[in-house]
């Protein structure tokens, strides 16, 4: 009688591992959800020689504006060549507009509503959605910088021998001399960079929940 018994061996499965929190939609969604929040932050800080005159929002550099003063109205970034700021300002006509931060606050949304899918396919849109963020605030950047380029007018009157046109001459070289000393600036603010930031972020927690995924 064969008394040897097959002896029964257990196996082992080691459970796979898990994702954690990069490869869940709480950090990519919570990134997205700061990028777009900080569009109603200050964005933009026009400068006086260092005293701000006026701070816009990144909401309303993406919808834009037009500023009623004295009648008149001027753009958003016009304001800036006024030397005095009127505090009855007020907002009117909507027109003037970045669209790039526009852009940049659209692909926000979309990367927002795709980063709570579970579709490989929509979070890689939802990666260049992130990326496109920030890429949009970047332009946005230099083309407003470039939008920005304020001089004060110079209002010499050569007049050769005219009494009256000797004075403005004089008025003109005073004002040359005051509009050296007047330096208008146009300031992104951090919040501006924390949402470039939020952007990148968003793009690549998205990438490494995807990286995740089966």
């Amino acid at each position: 009688m064969d008394t040897n018994q097959p002896t029964s061996t257990t196996v082992y499965v080691q459970p796979p591992a898990s994702p954690g929190i990069f490869g869940s939609k709480i950090p990519s969604s919570a990134a997205f959800i700061v990028a777009i929040l900080l569009f109603l932050m200050p964005f933009v800080d026009i400068k006086c020689n260092g005293s701000s005159l006026k701070k816009f929002s990144g909401v309303e550099l993406a919808t834009g504006y037009n500023v009623d003063m004295d009648g008149k109205n001027n753009s958003l970034l016009d304001k800036a060549k006024e030397t005095s700021v009127d505090t009855t300002a007020k907002v009117t006509d909507k027109s003037k507009k970045s669209l790039y931060m526009l852009i940049a606050l659209i692909v926000g949304g979309v990367g927002l509503i795709l980063s709570f899918t579970n579709v490989k396919a929509l979070i890689a849109i939802a990666i260049l959605s992130g990326i496109l963020g920030a890429g949009g605030l970047i332009m946005g950047m230099i083309d407003i910088k470039k939008d920005a380029k304020i001089s004060t007018p110079n209002i010499k009157d050569k007049t050769p021998d005219n009494d009256v046109g000797n004075t403005i001459d004089k008025i003109g070289d005073k004002m040359s001399d005051l509009s050296d000393n007047i330096k208008i600036t146009v300031d992104f603010t951090p919040w501006f960079y924390i949402a470039v930031i939020a952007f990148l972020a968003a793009a690549f927690f998205s990438y490494r929940r995807m990286s995740a995924m089966k």
